[in-house]
């Protein structure tokens, strides 16, 4: 039997492991997992997108409410 855990959504606690900024992106590996903010989700993501077995990208939120 196969169970599927949904992802949490990210929160302002969640740091991005490259810089400290707020996380938007979950990257989860064979091993572990990844934070990152934007800007390092976009310039990492030819080398984990590679390996990683899921993606959570939640970068849309960065636009929310921008009237």
């Amino acid at each position: 039997m196969t169970t599927t855990i949904e992802p949490v959504e990210l929160t302002a606690s969640d740091r991005c492991d490259r810089c400290g900024a707020r996380a938007y992106v979950r990257v989860t590996l064979p091993v572990g997992e990844l934070l990152f903010c934007g800007h390092h989700a976009r310039e990492h993501s030819d080398s984990y997108a590679q390996v990683a077995t899921h993606i959570q990208d939640e970068t849309s939120r960065l636009y929310e409410n921008q009237d």
